[in-house]
């Protein structure tokens, strides 16, 4: 009986010390295959930005399926989270930022907006495809997209992406495909009820104009529509010219610049709504109620404001004499406060039309 016991504990023995041996043969080939690596990345990406990061896009983004993610909880967000390629120095990455219209904008995203009367410097494009969000370029790309929550008028989710290392069409469609399609699953998860677009399929680069591209005011359809009426007074202002983007009823942000026969903007017009006017009034409302334009010195700008129905907040309209940095100097030597407040009022009834909004007040 005891030999047999004793057989027993060495069967016993022997076979934890194989079964050890056969767990550290696995382990050393799923480190060896990286196949651990693999599920440790895949599991990063599904856990981002609270498990909300959609991965879509993500390969077309940062031109690689093996990628992962890290989360930042510093920024003091809904969400945060950073994505990059798993292949050192590709310096390819991507950050996605959540939050709700009701908190304070992440560090530097206010930025964005103080350039505004720097050339084409504030401009944005629209995403398309039904989505309010805009694509827009600052030394990095940044997708940027507001849900208004239907089941709470004073609240939107506002997704940011930003792209970094990469600038082509497909990166640029797959940074607004993360975007978009993280906003809309953001939504769902956090009990926002909201509209969103269709799936993004082409997010062109020269969608974001250049200003030689500007063509007359005459012939304008997209966003500088409004004011083809006023090109005969335009050309006596010394702008003929307008460089326009598509005509889009959903985009947060608007933009319109007329330029002169040298193809430089001298007028820039903005239109923000929801969340985005919110922000911009953050950067800029008390340099605009001061009456401090760009010069910080002449009031040499004129805005308005609306009530729209998809936000409590009221949208936000804004001409601006420009200022070229190229050159130090303002296109338009003299700035028109009659033509300024003509052409943003002209600017703001159509935008306001179009989007349902009503009492369009000029600011004094």
């Amino acid at each position: 009986m005891q030999t047999n016991s004793s057989n027993r504990r060495i069967r016993v023995g022997w076979a934890a010390l194989a079964l050890v041996l056969a767990l550290g043969i696995v382990a050393l080939v799923l480190y060896g295959t990286g196949t651990f690596d693999s599920w440790r990345d895949d599991r990063s990406l599904d856990q981002a930005c609270d498990g909300a990061l959609a991965q879509g896009g993500l390969k077309a983004a940062l031109g690689t399926t093996s990628l992962r993610a890290d989360s930042d909880e510093s920024r003091g967000s809904l969400a945060d989270c950073y994505v990059k390629t798993a292949e050192s120095g590709s310096g390819r990455a991507l950050r996605v930022t959540l939050r709700w219209s009701s908190d304070a904008p992440p560090s530097g995203s206010l930025a964005w907006y103080d350039d505004n009367y720097n050339g084409v410097k504030g401009q944005a494009a629209p995403l398309g495809n039904g989505w309010p969000g805009v694509l827009r370029h600052n030394g990095t790309w940044q997708s940027m997209v507001t849900l208004d929550c239907t089941n709470e008028k004073n609240k939107a989710l506002v997704a940011y992406g930003d792209l970094y290392g990469a600038s082509s069409s497909t990166a640029l469609t797959g940074l607004g495909r993360v975007t978009t399609e993280t906003a809309e699953k953001a939504a769902e998860k956090y009990g926002c009820h909201a509209k969103a677009g269709s799936r993004l399929t082409q997010v062109s680069v020269s969608q974001l104009g250049k200003p030689g591209s500007a063509k007359s005011l005459k012939a304008a359809q997209g966003s500088c529509a409004a004011l083809r009426d006023l090109a005969s007074t335009a050309v006596r202002n010394g702008v003929p010219d307008a460089l326009e983007y598509p005509a889009d009823a959903h985009t947060p942000q608007v933009n319109c610049y007329l330029t002169t026969p040298e193809k430089k903007p001298g007028y820039g017009l903005f239109a923000y709504y929801g969340a985005f006017a919110k922000d911009f009034l953050a950067s800029q409302g008390d340099q605009l109620k001061k009456g401090f334009g760009p010069s910080h010195e002449d009031k040499d700008y004129a805005w308005a404001t609306a009530q729209c129905p998809q936000s409590a907040q009221r949208a936000v309209f804004v001409l601006y004499h420009l200022y070229d940095r190229d050159t130090d100097t303002f296109p338009i030597s003299h700035y028109s406060a009659r033509f300024g407040n003509t052409a943003l009022k002209a600017f703001a009834e159509l935008e306001a039309k179009t989007r349902g909004c009503s009492d369009v007040r000029m600011a004094s």
